[in-house]
C-alpha cells in the first residue's frame, strides 16, 4: 500500500511539473504575439514546383503535420532562416502535445525549411550570414550544403 501511494504522489509530481513547464512555454509577450499574427497573415503555401522531387516530397509532410496545429501562413512567412533555428523551432514544436511529428518527419520538416530558406529568403540568409561570426558562418552554410546535397544527389 505504501509502495503504491509512493507511485502515485510521484506521478502526481511529474504530471505537475510537466503541466507547470508546458504553462510557462506558451506564455507569450505581447511583441511576440503580435509578430506571430503578422506571419498568419501572409501567404499559406509555396509553390515548389521547381524544386528538386526529395524538396517536394518534404514539402508535403511539412504542410501535412504543421497545419494540424497552426496555419502554414507562420512558418512560410517567419523571420527564420539559418538551420538552427529552424531546429530550434521543430524541436520545439515536436514536444507539443499532440503533434505527432516523429523524428523522421522532424528531419524532413527541417530539411524542407532549411532548403526553401536558400530559395525563397535567400536575402535575408544573405544578411544573417553576413552578420554572423565567422565560426557561425562556417557552421551554417555546412548544415546548408548538407541539405542541399540531400536534394541535389536525388
Amino acid at each position: 500500500m505504501r509502495n503504491s501511494l509512493t507511485l502515485v504522489l510521484a506521478a502526481g509530481l511529474v504530471f505537475a511539473s510537466m503541466t507547470s513547464v508546458r504553462a510557462a512555454d506558451d506564455v507569450i509577450d505581447a511583441a511576440t504575439k503580435a509578430k506571430i499574427a503578422e506571419f498568419d497573415k501572409g501567404p499559406s503555401s509555396i509553390d515548389v514546383s521547381k524544386y528538386p522531387a526529395g524538396a517536394k516530397a518534404n514539402y508535403n509532410v511539412f504542410k501535412s503535420t504543421c497545419s494540424l496545429c497552426h496555419t502554414l501562413a507562420r512558418p512560410i512567412n517567419c523571420d527564420f532562416v539559418l538551420p538552427d533555428e529552424w531546429s530550434r523551432y521543430v524541436k520545439r514544436m515536436m514536444f507539443k502535445p499532440s503533434s505527432n511529428i516523429t523524428p523522421e518527419k522532424a528531419k524532413k520538416i527541417y530539411q524542407f525549411l532549411v532548403y526553401d530558406s536558400t530559395i525563397r529568403k535567400k536575402e535575408i540568409l544573405d544578411q544573417r550570414l553576413a552578420a554572423s561570426t565567422p565560426e557561425e558562418k562556417a557552421a551554417a552554410l555546412s548544415k546548408i550544403e548538407e541539405v542541399r546535397t540531400v536534394f541535389d544527389a536525388k
